[in-house]
């Protein structure tokens, strides 16, 4: 960490997870400088410490998941609290930031935010606020009623996925704000205005409720992704028609939507008062957290992006004229409007990797690596795909393995050995990838990239296949939250316009020349299309 110095310009990036609300200050230096920017300080309240009642940031009952609003204010709080002590937070030229998305906030009294006491925590003066203490979140999987509803009133999945990017999914707020309408009607008609997670931390900030921005609400099914703006069929279909009306104020009307990063206002008397910010120091739109760290990993046209997490996520740059996905997402692109940004997850990621690794390799990641190792690239034709959880795409699950030597593949009845079984099941990961990215329209270009994070990022061994398997070059951000970084940069794209802060990244693994993918790659398309797991 480095103090700022004098001509730097400070900006702070917060990032409200599932789990921890994470800041960091970043200073961009003067121009002509060796480093572009420096991280001055980074802190993290982690939720379940505030005895809330939550386990990894929610409250799980059955196929609902929610969390306590009044938590996230006490972080906040406590964060601010914190990084003042740590830097003079009158330095800072701008906030912003992200939210965990599909995320909701049911504000009975957003009144409240423009006459809050200084002397008063966050939590105190927003006590009455909220029509709903509980936040519905992206865990919650409650709403089917309310999905298969909206997709019948559009005219199917597909043409849903159309309009809004995705099909009716049971995390999005559009349908969780359908289940409350119908199910807590006394509250929801109490309800004034409605935030995402983005949204709502932002207003904290502003002393008034905050617009949500393109990219986090292209996850509500309510949004318009050729438009940015809000579908009227969608916002007919998510209650009634007769309804549609005060749905459309409730989320901010003409002005309920606005583009990643724009200028909000400047942070009000309140919020100065009490931590020390500048008068003078603006708030930037807050975005999802996925479309912050698609900002926050720099991505460019061509590049791609690859979380090795629990599960994997896949974050590509594309065309509006993309075609609609039943399996995945296209969200609103947060750095150039002109594009979309597609959103593929796989269950099956890390969770998969570590229960082999267990069972063939005693849960010894350098045994693990060390067999992979022993073993050619391409595995003399071996592959498998592993699903012990149902997976997203495709939407099956169990343990099926191939060899692809022939003309035609063969399905395999049995186990191979442990060193087999973990290149299939690694080759077989990053191969679907590639293909499924393929399927929505991604192409090698001269630029291009492949840029990872997550913890199994920092597998050396991970990383070169991916770099074989792409055809690409492997890089990984060198700063560890890429999403609080992404709401940084978007906080000093607002002030300066065009983002100067680049993030930082190390080369980790380049293609080799003799590379079997080649070949591999149509002969495993082909059987994951012979077996119906596309």
């Amino acid at each position: 960490m480095f103090p700022p110095t004098a001509g730097m310009a400070c900006y702070l990036g917060l990032d409200l997870s599932t789990q921890q609300l994470k800041g960091i200050v970043v200073c961009s230096e003067p121009s002509g400088s060796e480093s572009n920017y420096r991280i001055v300080c980074e802190d993290r309240v982690v939720f379940d410490d505030l005895n809330f009642g939550t386990t990894s940031g929610a409250i799980v009952d059955g196929n609902r998941a929610r969390a306590p609003v009044k938590m996230w204010l006490r972080a906040v709080d406590m964060i601010l609290e914190s990084l003042s002590k740590k830097i003079d937070l009158h330095k800072i030229r701008c906030i912003g930031g992200c939210g965990q998305q599909h995320g909701t906030v049911f504000w009975r009294d957003p009144s409240l935010l423009h006459r809050m006491d200084p002397s008063k925590s966050l939590e105190d003066n927003l006590r009455n606020a909220f029509s709903i203490e509980l936040s519905p979140i992206w865990m919650d999987s409650s709403t089917t009623a309310q999905c298969l509803k909206l997709e019948a009133h559009v005219g199917g999945a597909l043409e849903l996925a159309h309009l809004t990017g995705s099909r009716a999914y049971e995390r999005f707020s559009g349908n969780q704000i359908a289940k409350i309408a119908t199910e807590m009607t006394e509250d929801y008609e109490e309800t004034a205005r409605i935030s995402l997670v983005s949204s709502f931390i932002p207003s904290l900030f502003l002393g008034e409720v905050a617009p949500i921005d393109f990219s986090d609400g292209s996850g509500m099914n309510l949004m318009n992704i050729r438009t940015n703006t809000w579908s009227q069929k969608c916002l007919d279909g998510c209650l009634s028609p007769d309804r549609a009306e005060e749905l459309f104020n409730k989320l901010g009307g003409d002005r309920g939507l606005v583009a990643p990063g724009a200028d909000l206002g400047g942070v009000c008397s309140t919020i100065c008062s009490r931590f020390g910010f500048s008068p003078e120091c603006r708030v930037s739109a807050f975005s999802g957290d996925n479309p912050a760290s698609f900002v926050g990993m720099g991505v460019s046209k061509g590049d791609i992006v690859i979380s090795l997490g629990s599960s994997d996520t896949l974050l590509l740059w594309v065309d509006k004229s993309t075609p609609p996905l039943l399996q995945g997402h296209l969200l609103a692109n947060p750095i150039d409007p002109e594009y979309l940004m597609g959103m593929l997850c796989f269950k099956n990621g890390s969770l998969m990797r570590d229960r082999i690794a267990e069972e063939c390799a005693g849960g010894d990641w350098q045994v693990f690596n060390a067999l992979l190792d022993s073993t050619p690239a391409g595995n003399n034709g071996r592959v498998g795909v592993y699903f012990d959880f149902m997976e997203i795409l495709p939407p099956r699950q169990g343990r099926l393995r191939f060899d692809l030597c022939g003309r035609t593949p063969v399905q395999v009845h049995s186990p191979f050995d442990n060193a087999g079984e973990i290149r299939a099941l690694i080759e077989g990961q990053f191969m679907s990838k590639r293909i499924y990215a393929e399927r929505v329209g991604f192409k090698l270009e001269a630029s291009s990239r492949l840029l990872v994070t997550g913890g199994a990022s920092a597998n050396a061994a991970l990383c070169q296949i991916l770099a074989d398997v792409f055809d690409l070059k492997v890089y990984s951000l060198t700063v560890a939250n890429s999403a609080a970084l992404g709401g940084a940069i978007l906080a000093q794209r607002c002030i300066e316009g065009a983002a100067s802060i680049e993030p930082l990244s190390q080369l980790v693994a380049v293609p080799q020349k003799a590379n079997v993918y080649v070949e591999l790659l149509p002969k495993f398309r082909k059987c994951l299309e012979h077996f119906d797991l596309l």
